[in-house]
């Protein structure tokens, strides 16, 4: 499969992302430097209305209104985020679908790097 290359059914999605790192620059807000990460604001922006975006950090609770504002501003679109998760991997867990579909999938991608993930929606699944 081509390097984070998803083939995915036309169905809505749920979209889990990390914060630090994946979205935006690795501790930036630490450092007074909070910045989108390339190319994630234009993924968002391209999810169908009717997905879900859910954010996941290690971040304290106590930085969780300046992180919601900071996102907002930019106009970062998500419906759920969750702070204070441990800071090791992040497993998702799903049920194959009675005709095949799989329902989890997992992507990695290079710190601070650029944001890009090749979606395509394949109607057959």
């Amino acid at each position: 499969m081509e390097e984070n290359k998803l083939v995915l059914s036309s169905l809505p999605k749920t979209w889990i992302l990390d914060l630090d790192g994946t979205m935006v620059k690795h501790n930036g807000y630490k450092e007074g430097n909070e910045r989108l990460n390339p190319g994630i604001k234009e993924f968002l922006d391209n999810l169908p209305e009717k997905d879900v975006v859910l954010i996941l950090t290690a971040r304290s609770t106590d930085v969780q209104e300046e992180t919601k504002r900071f996102l907002v501003e930019n106009g970062v679109r998500f419906d759920h985020i969750l702070f204070n998760l441990p800071i090791g991997e992040r497993i998702l867990i799903n049920d194959k679908k009675p005709k095949g579909l799989l329902t989890a999938h997992a992507v990695n991608i290079q710190r601070d790097g650029p944001f890009h993930i090749n979606v395509v929606i394949d109607k057959r699944i």
